[in-house]
């Protein structure tokens, strides 16, 4: 009788938060759980080329991204680069005043000389002992 009642309660407790609409509150309902994901409707990134000629990604260039999150005053950019399902490059930026570095990624490193790859943008943030993953976007490096 007792785990029912306790049940009842945390329902009763999560819809009437639920109502409120708060950001915070979404943010939780939304969690992914244990693997670090949050679903955030009041995130974004999109991709900025900073080098390109034509449009598009290629390797050797620089790129940064345009961020928007309602999360964090203090959210980060985890960018990683694969080729041939190895990781060849894999970059960390805070998007916020104050950060160290700035918020520019090279596609290249010593284990990428060239050629293509495929790469995820992640913006995340850091809450309670954990990344979290707000939203993402991908795209492809081109030779």
């Amino acid at each position: 009788m007792k785990r029912i009642f306790l049940s009842i309660l945390a329902l009763s407790i999560f819809l009437a938060a639920t109502t409120l609409s708060s950001p915070v509150v979404l943010l939780a309902a939304h969690s992914g759980g244990g693997n670090g994901h949050v679903q955030n409707a009041n995130s974004s990134l999109s991709l900025v080329l900073l080098t390109s000629t034509d449009g598009l990604a290629h390797w050797g260039q620089q790129v940064t991204f345009n961020i928007s999150t309602d999360a964090t005053a203090y959210p980060y950019v985890n960018l990683k680069c694969y080729k041939n399902g190895n990781m060849v490059a894999e970059g960390w930026a805070g998007f916020f005043d104050g950060a160290l570095g700035n918020r520019t990624f090279g596609l290249y490193s010593p284990q990428w000389t060239g050629g293509a790859a495929d790469c995820t943008a992640w913006l995340d943030i850091y809450a309670h002992g954990k990344w979290k993953q707000l939203t993402s976007t991908s795209f492809l490096v081109y030779p």
